[in-house]
């Protein structure tokens, strides 16, 4: 069940622009801005830039985005900022995932909730990794979590959620699928951000690494970390075709993080039409078919009501996950 539950996550795949793209094509930002909820370097850092970038590339914002880290509390303290100080901004958008759905279904965002803001719309799914350093005697999945199940508090595996947050729920749907018996002695180390989890990896803090495949390719490119295994159905395309899956070494694991944007809740619906459609035409380009096949991006395809639906039931999904692992009651 708990495995079967993480792949609720990315049953919903649609495919085509959704007709939101036929709408509100009359307004363009004044000043478009996106926040990135973590320090420079990691999977929400990715999604304000790039997006950004090709957005203008595509002329369909004609100014610059600015990009702004808003770093704290798993994305907390954003979305703090973006409920109680910019409700009404028609220009923002932010950076969202997986890892925020679980906050918001663990309630480790106190005070908020899911309604408080929009969802606009999803830029594909980023499949989860487990990495080490590329000096590190550890070579496969099993090598790693066998060091695990002999000792778990000998291992430390960073990642850039919060203790409970999604990169942490990854390294512990593969540690279960594998027969380590109580999760919860897994030793996960949170940091802010993919790029400060891997710094530390680095700099021999920890063992291994957790997180996506788009914050890891610019790491793995470098020479600096080695992929142990991505939680994937099966093998990724392009960059990462190299990389075996958990699956194929025994371990049936699969966790899919999703890569989208929110807005305030106050936005005005022409404003919010206006950016669904214009991401949406941003993922049915062939220039964005190339970013996410070079960076690890699984098709997700979701506009307007359809990616606020699919938001929704990630959240009831991940609730349920983190119940059967004594995160929430």
């Amino acid at each position: 069940m708990f495995i079967n539950a993480t792949r609720g996550l990315i049953a919903a795949t649609v495919l085509g622009v959704s007709a939101v793209a036929a709408q509100a094509q009359d307004f363009t930002p004044e000043n478009p801005e996106c926040i990135a909820p973590a320090n420079p370097g990691g999977g929400w850092d990715f999604t304000c830039r790039q997006v950004g970038k090709e957005l203008q590339d595509l002329g369909l914002i004609d100014k610059t985005m600015q990009v702004v880290n808003v770093a704290g509390g798993g994305g907390g303290v954003a979305f703090a900022e973006v409920v109680n100080k910019r409700a009404d901004d028609n220009d923002l958008i932010v950076a969202a995932s997986s890892a925020t759905a679980t906050r918001l279904a663990q309630g480790a965002y106190p005070g908020n909730t899911t309604d408080q803001v929009r969802w606009v719309a999803s830029i594909g799914a980023d499949y989860g990794v487990i990495a080490v350093s590329a000096d590190s005697e550890i070579e496969t999945l099993p090598q790693l979590l066998d060091m695990i199940k002999a000792d778990p508090r000998s291992v430390s595996v960073a990642g850039g959620s919060a203790v409970g947050g999604w990169d942490h729920l990854k390294v512990l749907i593969a540690a279960s699928a594998y027969g380590v018996e109580d999760v919860r002695k897994v030793k996960y180390v949170a940091f802010d951000g993919g790029g400060e989890a891997v710094t530390q990896l680095l700099a021999g803090s920890v063992q291994a690494f957790t997180g996506d495949a788009s914050e890891a390719k610019g790491f793995v490119d470098s020479g600096d970390i080695k992929v142990i295994a991505v939680l994937a159905p099966e093998r990724l395309e392009g960059d990462f075709a190299d990389f075996p899956t958990a699956k194929e070494q025994g371990v049936d694991a699969i966790g899919a993080n999703w890569r989208g944007f929110y807005a305030p809740a106050g936005m005005s619906d022409a404003a919010y039409d206006a950016w669904a459609a214009k991401i949406g035409e941003l993922y049915a380009s062939d220039e964005w078919q190339e970013i996410m096949a070079n960076n690890g991006l699984a098709p997700l395809d979701l506009q307007g009501a359809e990616f606020e639906q699919f938001v929704t039931d990630s959240v009831s999904e991940i609730q349920n996950i983190s119940r059967e692992i004594g995160i929430i009651k």
